[in-house]
Parts: structure tokens; C-alpha cells; sequence
């Protein structure tokens, strides 16, 4: 009988540790709902070389306008004709028509936007014009254990973590979530943040907001990293071994 109860108690502390595992899975466990958190870390993301923008001029006399677009546009662009973007150099320049060469590294989308319409104004050129312009290549990666790896396009200039990590299917189960790495380079620097998003601390890491080409990366836990040459499915048989443990030993003790 003392064999038994012996095995009873390992069965117990194997389906308990099976529970406190599961408490490592929720994001931001600390979290109070009660507290207003300002937000600090959220900035306009700046124009970096290697950026494509899409800039397009309008006016009230299109055919004026037209001479500041692509392909001479005078109508906004349909998604065929804004490939033509405007490729930013390694030095930070594009060239843009007429106007010429003009500095747009560090520069945020409508400090850009507001740049070219003063100097269309100052020189003469348009007057009144709306002057428009957007990411063509804002893309992250996410890579690791999460359920649908890929690159993604994002919309708009403003995409978090959480944002990345829901365009790739989310983490599985086996994602280290306490260790989420984001690579970025930006002014020839490289720079690696990690991220624990079990942990309200997330919202607050210079990395939370994603940039151009930023890549996020989700380690495998430990469980994975000692199952690596086993399939994900065989842990159904973990859990049967288990059960059939736990009943035998249970079915020996009442018999």
C-alpha cells in the first residue's frame, strides 16, 4: 500500500507540474485592469535609406500636379502604378521630379509631406497642393514557434509586437515567451532587444513598436528544444501514459 500511495503522489506532482506549466503561457500575467497606463515609447517612425516611399501630389488643376507624379499621374494612384515609388539612397535622398534631390532620412511621413508642399509653394511651383505619402516596403519578419512564419506587408506606419505576433498565427505552445528577441538595424548599427511577454513590462521596451524590417524571433522552451526530434503530436501519448497511470494506481488502491 505504501508503494502505491508512493506512485499516487509522483502521479499527482507530474499532473501539477503539467498545471504550472500552463500559467507560463498567458501574456502579461501582471497586468492590473484597473490602471491607466500612458503610453511613452510610441513615436512616428522616421524615414530610413533602403525605405520605398509612395508620394503623390495633388491639386485642383490636375494636369499641374500631374508633373510632380510618376508616370505622370494626375489621378491618385491604383495599386499597379504605386510600385513606382521613390527608392530612398544609402545617404538618405530621393530624387524627386523637378524639385530634384531632397534629404528624407529621419524625417516622419508628414514632415516629409509638409517639406515638399512649402517648397512646391516657396518656388512657385503649386500652390495649395496636397501632398500625400506612404510606406511601399513596411514589412516585419517573424520567424521561429509561432504558427505561420513569413514576412508581412503592414499597413499604415504603427504595428506592435503583439500586432507581428497575431499576423503570424500567434506563438505555439512550445514558444518561449518570455525571451521574444527583436533584431533591428537602423543607421548602420545592429541592435537585439528581448521581450517578456508574460509580463506588463512589454509595453514599456523600446521594441514594442516595430520598425521597417524588424525581425522577431520566438526561441523554443526547453520542452521543445528536449523534444526536438519528436513530433508534437506523440505528446498525446504523454498524456494517455499518464491517465493510465494515475487510473491503475487508483483501481489497485480501491480494489
Amino acid at each position: 500500500m505504501k508503494n502505491l500511495l508512493s506512485l499516487a503522489v509522483i502521479a499527482l506532482l507530474f499532473a501539477a507540474a503539467s498545471c504550472r506549466s500552463a500559467k507560463e503561457v498567458a501574456y502579461m500575467q501582471d497586468f492590473n485592469s484597473q490602471v491607466v497606463q500612458k503610453i511613452t515609447n510610441s513615436k512616428d517612425m522616421k524615414i530610413k535609406p533602403g525605405d520605398i516611399l509612395v508620394i503623390f501630389v495633388s491639386h485642383k488643376e490636375p494636369q499641374l500636379a500631374a508633373l510632380f507624379n510618376p508616370l505622370g499621374q494626375a489621378a491618385a494612384p491604383s495599386s499597379e502604378q504605386a510600385s513606382a515609388g521613390y527608392a530612398v539612397d544609402l545617404n538618405g535622398n530621393i530624387d524627386f521630379p523637378i524639385i530634384g534631390r531632397i534629404k528624407v532620412a529621419g524625417l516622419t511621413r508628414a514632415e516629409l509631406s509638409s517639406m515638399i508642399k512649402n517648397k512646391l509653394n516657396e518656388d512657385g511651383l503649386l500652390k495649395d497642393a496636397v501632398v500625400t505619402v506612404a510606406y511601399k516596403n513596411f514589412t516585419v519578419s517573424v520567424l521561429g514557434e509561432v504558427n505561420s512564419p513569413g514576412k508581412f506587408s503592414v499597413q499604415g506606419d504603427r504595428v506592435s509586437l503583439f500586432d507581428a505576433i497575431a499576423l503570424a498565427g500567434d506563438l505555439t505552445i512550445y514558444g518561449c515567451r518570455d525571451s521574444v528577441m527583436v533584431l533591428r538595424e537602423a543607421d548602420g548599427e545592429r541592435a537585439v532587444f528581448f521581450n517578456n511577454l508574460l509580463s506588463k513590462e512589454v509595453l514599456n521596451s523600446p521594441s514594442f513598436y516595430l520598425q521597417q524590417n524588424d525581425v522577431v524571433y520566438v526561441k523554443p522552451n526547453r520542452v521543445k528544444a528536449q523534444q526536438s526530434g519528436i513530433n508534437q503530436n506523440n505528446n498525446v501519448g504523454v498524456w494517455i501514459s499518464a491517465a493510465s497511470l494515475i487510473t491503475t494506481v487508483l483501481m489497485l488502491m480501491f480494489k
